[in-house]
């Protein structure tokens, strides 16, 4: 089992919340550690963000648990109704990310035990607070989160597993089956890495250098999620056409895979260059001899396709799946050039600003 740095923070936020709510000697400290459950955030900035709705939050139950408790007493039935009240404005006021906190401080005040009724509850609403800011100082100070090392290792991974489906699927090895259940992993690997991408984008850097730095850094891994995409459908399109594949002529399909294998390597050699692993002679794209180049590879497209038309009485393979297939191929290409563009403008411009985990920890 393998601990993540939030749940770390979890269990040092709990910690650091008790202890400020028995040096404050307020009596029940577990609220103030279970604010602190609820406070937690995964990056720094959403904890700034959220602090401020946490605090309109903790005040609507206060309010509301207060008014309640005077004007209707502490029965179990009036606190149901109170809380029911509290979803409702929390809803009305979109402030959804600190509900469950606002029914804390509700039902901590609520639970009246004895004495004076206000300041039990100005008390109760203090302790739940301290558990909040325990929790915003833990976020700020311990175990900050390096969400550009995770969001890199995400790419990567994925990208070397469509590039493994890929070179099979084009040589007609792929189990169909087993390629159905890989490219519906895929699909969901795709949305982890998009709530990553989130999560690195609202990380902030204070000085100025930094933040040009990492706002071409975004620039860049926005184009490497675009372009991993892209590998995606036209994987999918490789499989959705597996057999009409299959029955092109020997030639044709082998300049497929040639030009396939090619955009390939090129995409691992891309992320080698981003981690600065590759050599500077292999810093520009250049096509090898062997390799046809755009415009051949387009007069052999309209070559098989003028073929195809005169079989398509005689066969199921229709010339318009030839386009299908080679416009993911083109799209595929361009975003990889771009994506080439990006990351060679950032290297000449940031080179330094590299991140030195991302050149120790990747291959």
């Amino acid at each position: 089992m393998q601990l993540g740095a939030r749940v770390l923070k979890t269990g040092v936020a709990i910690v650091f919340a008790l202890f400020l709510a028995e040096l404050l000697k307020l009596p029940s400290p577990v609220f103030a550690g279970i604010a602190a459950i609820f406070a937690i955030q995964p990056s720094i900035y959403r904890s700034y963000l959220t602090i401020v709705e946490q605090v309109q939050g903790n005040l609507i139950g206060a309010v509301i648990a207060i008014l309640f408790g005077i004007f209707f007493g502490h029965h179990i039935v009036a606190i149901g109704i109170a809380a029911i009240i509290v979803i409702g404005i929390m809803l009305k006021l979109k402030l959804n990310s600190s509900l469950s906190l606002a029914l804390v401080t509700l039902v901590a005040i609520m639970v009246y035990e004895s004495g004076n009724f206000l300041e039990f509850s100005v008390i109760r609403f203090a302790t739940v607070m301290v558990g909040v800011f325990a929790a915003f100082i833990v976020n700020m100070v311990f175990l900050p989160p390096r969400y550009e090392v995770k969001l890199f290792k995400q790419i990567q991974s994925l990208q070397d597993d469509i590039i493994r489906w890929t070179r099979l699927a084009i040589r007609g090895a792929s189990e169909h089956v087993s390629m159905k259940n890989a490219l519906n992993k895929f699909q969901k690997r795709l949305s982890e890495i998009e709530s990553m991408y989130v999560l690195y984008k609202e990380e902030r850097q204070y000085s100025k250098k930094k933040r040009h730095s990492q706002m071409r850094k975004l620039v860049v891994y926005r184009q490497m999620i675009t372009t991993t995409k892209k590998s995606f459908e036209l994987l999918v399109r490789l499989h959705k056409h597996e057999n009409e594949i299959a029955h092109l002529p020997a030639t044709f399909r082998t300049m497929l895979q040639e030009r396939l294998d090619f955009l390939l390597t090129y995409h691992e050699q891309l992320l080698l260059k981003y981690t600065g692993k590759l050599r500077p002679e292999h810093s520009k794209w250049t096509v090898d001899k062997k390799h046809l180049n755009r415009s051949e590879v387009m007069e052999r497209l309209i070559e098989q396709i003028a073929i195809e038309k005169q079989r398509e009485g005689e066969e199921e393979f229709s010339s318009y799946h030839l386009f299908y297939i080679f416009s993911r191929i083109l799209d595929y290409e361009e975003n990889l050039e771009h994506l080439d563009t990006l990351i060679v403008s950032f290297q000449n411009f940031h080179g330094k600003d590299l991140n030195e985990d991302l050149e120790e920890q990747f291959y």
